[in-house]
């Protein structure tokens, strides 16, 4: 859009291709480019394979690991630019120069107003991890035909993003990941956030620790699956877990499936490694 305004030129492709990109970069002396993994990887590679040069490349903004971002900036000399946004926020909410704070997400934009909150909408301390929260004039209105999500997401004023992450002494955001309630699951159409399920299952005396995700399920589309950590010493039935949480919330909440299991990866912090546990257990 910016590029439109000063009437810079816009190079689009009609699908992405690689080689084309490369080719393209090249051809029309591309300065800016914004991207997410694995397309700055892929452009590395194929300019190494054709030896071709893409050293007008001087500015790109996005998402990636450290090793294309480095990789990328020693080959053209060029500035990458870390972000994080949300399509509700339109587009960026925080942007910097990776070199400033490697692995941070920039600092906040002009015109976004950005906080991290605990469970009840108090703004935690510097470095301590929380929701992300955001409001002001780039913010959305709401979801279309949606009137309960809108009311909920905009609860207290702020728009809730449903991604966790913690602002340093600096002012520079680090993202940590989607919050559970984040990964929505739609058995039969209804809606059910993990979160929710995990609170009710954790009543129950025996178990220790839980994560629950939506797998693929012949009957509802997506079912919803428990996996858990047993205290110590104690022994439970999957289908008596199952009645207690129906006994607790709507019965299309509980979940199809539950596995009790040992080996349970916690983040550095204590807390379930969702995106371990679902690797681990999300396909049996």
């Amino acid at each position: 859009m910016i590029a439109l305004q000063v009437g810079a030129l816009n190079v689009n492709m009609n699908q992405y291709e690689t080689d084309e990109a490369v080719k393209l970069i090249k051809q029309k002396k591309v300065s800016v480019l914004f991207q997410f993994s694995p397309i700055l990887s892929q452009i590395l590679e194929q300019n190494e394979k054709t030896g071709g040069d893409i050293s007008s490349l001087k500015a790109i903004a996005g998402l990636d690991t450290p090793e294309t971002i480095e990789k990328y900036q020693k080959t053209t000399k060029g500035t990458f630019y870390s972000l994080y946004g949300q399509t509700e926020g339109s587009g960026f909410a925080t942007l910097g120069r990776y070199d400033e704070r490697p692995g941070s997400a920039g600092k906040m934009l002009p015109f976004v107003e950005l906080s991290v909150v605990d469970d009840y909408d108090r703004q935690v301390q510097i470095g301590h991890t929380g929701e992300i929260v955001t409001r002001g004039p780039m913010v959305f209105k709401g979801y279309w035909k949606l009137p309960e999500e809108t009311e909920y997401t905009f609860r207290n004023g702020w728009h809730h993003t449903g991604y966790q992450g913690r602002f340093d002494k600096d002012g520079f955001l680090w993202y940590e990941g989607r919050k559970s309630e984040k990964e929505l699951i739609k058995p039969g159409g209804e809606n059910v956030y993990p979160a929710e399920v995990e609170k009710v299952i954790l009543e129950h005396p025996a178990i220790e620790k839980v994560v629950v995700f939506g797998v693929p399920d012949p009957k509802w589309k997506e079912g919803i699956k428990a996996v858990c950590q047993l205290k110590e010493g104690k022994r439970l039935k999957c289908q008596e877990l199952i009645d207690f949480v129906g006994g607790k919330i709507a019965r299309y909440k509980k979940p199809q499936y539950v596995e009790v299991v040992s080996n349970f990866p916690l983040l550095e912090d204590g807390t379930p490694d969702r995106v371990k546990i679902r690797e681990l257990y999300g396909e049996q």
